[in-house]
């Protein structure tokens, strides 16, 4: 089976809180979004988007986005709209970029010609994602993804972002610190937890061995 050696990069974090990844490449957007989920940790709790830079889509599970993508794009198929009904720009830029949903797109031919884009998640706390493709493996033995290293715990869910994450760790990582008992009980209730690869894997391994109609 034909595989991806794939890096994962949370941009910006500090120190760097990073994935090593091996993925079957047979397999859809959404399978690549529940693999970087299980990989870092999140809980899929928000919206997500692939973006490649300077192309005119994106492949989003953005249901409202597609919707008007879908609607506007059907009826301004001939004529762009006029100043009168798009004053704005709004519409000029929905349907700028086409809007894919992820569980309609393979990732094969996207990771091989990109080999490098981005992955965001939550648009509220705006986690972005590097992915880079390391390498292609012809021989891969598994039907789902493996972890293969990384270092780093994933940030709870709703910390508000890189410098949220930096003000919980502050309080976290400090007794003293007047909100330690509040941060370290909110902590503790959003799972918040140190990178254990074996419990990656498990979970990679249980949940998504890959199926043709499944992937």
């Amino acid at each position: 089976m034909k595989a991806y050696q794939i890096k994962i990069e949370l941009i910006e974090s500090d120190p760097l809180i990073w994935r090593r990844v091996i993925i079957p490449a047979d397999v859809t957007f959404r399978r690549l979004h529940d693999t970087i989920q299980f990989a870092m940790g999140w809980h899929d709790y928000h919206l997500y988007e692939f973006e490649f830079a300077e192309e005119k889509f994106r492949i989003t599970n953005n249901e409202e986005a597609y919707e008007d993508y879908k609607f506007y794009s059907k009826k301004y198929k001939k004529n762009n709209p006029t100043k009168e009904e798009d004053s704005y720009g709004i519409i000029g830029r929905i349907i700028e970029n086409k809007i894919i949903k992820p569980q309609c797109a393979k990732i094969d031919k996207y990771i091989e010609t990109y080999k490098n884009f981005d992955y965001i998640y939550d648009f509220g706390d705006y986690w972005r994602h590097k992915i880079e493709l390391e390498n292609i493996i012809e021989d891969y033995k598994f039907g789902y993804p493996v972890l293969l290293e990384g270092e780093g715990a994933c940030p709870p869910e709703d910390v508000g972002g890189i410098v949220g994450y930096q003000v919980f760790l502050e309080a976290w990582n400090n007794p003293e610190h007047e909100e330690h008992e509040s941060i370290k009980k909110w902590g503790e209730s959003q799972h918040y937890r140190e990178f254990n690869i074996n419990f990656v894997n498990d979970l990679l391994k249980t949940c998504l061995k890959f199926k043709k109609n499944e992937s």
